[in-house]
């Protein structure tokens, strides 16, 4: 039981005072020429100072490694860094000592895509941290034209357009004319047969007094 408890207080500082550095996001996902903050955190003492730490981050790419960043007791080094990052990272130093590394990489490129791994360096500890970064191509989008409305049509369209209407409605009214017109004829011949129907009934109807005085009426 003595030697539990004798071993427990031997592995609690060691526990405790294990350097650790993590960040907020494994992965990253963006569009060249827009900018993001990557970020890292990491264990801090009551008096850590800023010339305690040194930091130290690259990014591995197929071809090659690059400096991304580099601080050196608290003072940054920018003739470490590779011109493809010259003037584009930005560093927060005023949260620094608070166990947070935030780096704002501006203008992303393409090639910026890969393995970035910040170390970092402090009279209690060292360790490092990893994640990934995808840069994607932007879109670029083809200027569109114009639509053409059916007003912005060519004028030998609307002439076409204009010349097939005029025979449509010639069509349509010369055939409604043939139409009045002979159902104008056959009502008239029908009363005309009609009317030469009756004056025959009458005829053969009439007694020969009367056809005479018909055919006297007719003779005055």
């Amino acid at each position: 039981m003595i030697f539990l408890i004798l071993l427990l207080l031997f592995l609690t500082p060691c526990v405790s005072g294990r350097f650790v550095v993590n960040v907020t996001q494994t992965s990253y996902q963006a569009e060249e020429n827009q900018n993001i903050t990557l970020e890292w955190t990491f264990s801090t003492r009551r008096e850590t100072s800023l010339r305690s730490i040194s930091i130290l981050c690259k990014l591995f790419t197929e071809t090659r490694p690059f400096v991304l960043f580099h601080l050196h007791g608290g003072v940054e080094s920018p003739e470490s860094q590779d011109p493809e990052f010259a003037g584009r990272v930005q560093w927060d130093k005023d949260v620094l000592t608070e166990g947070r590394l935030t780096l704002h990489v501006s203008r992303l490129r393409t090639s910026d895509s890969g393995l970035y791994v910040c170390k970092v360096f402090t009279d209690y500890g060292r360790n490092n941290g990893r994640c990934w970064l995808n840069v994607t191509a932007a879109e670029e989008l083809e200027p569109q034209r114009p639509s053409e409305s059916p007003q912005a049509e060519s004028p030998r369209g609307l002439w076409l357009i204009a010349v097939i209407t005029t025979l449509i409605l010639f069509v349509v009214s010369m055939a409604c004319i043939v139409l009045i017109r002979f159902k104008r004829r056959t009502y008239n011949a029908a009363i005309q047969m009609e009317s030469s129907s009756e004056e025959q009934t009458i005829r053969t109807n009439m007694s020969p007094s009367e056809s005479e005085h018909e055919v006297r009426l007719s003779n005055i």
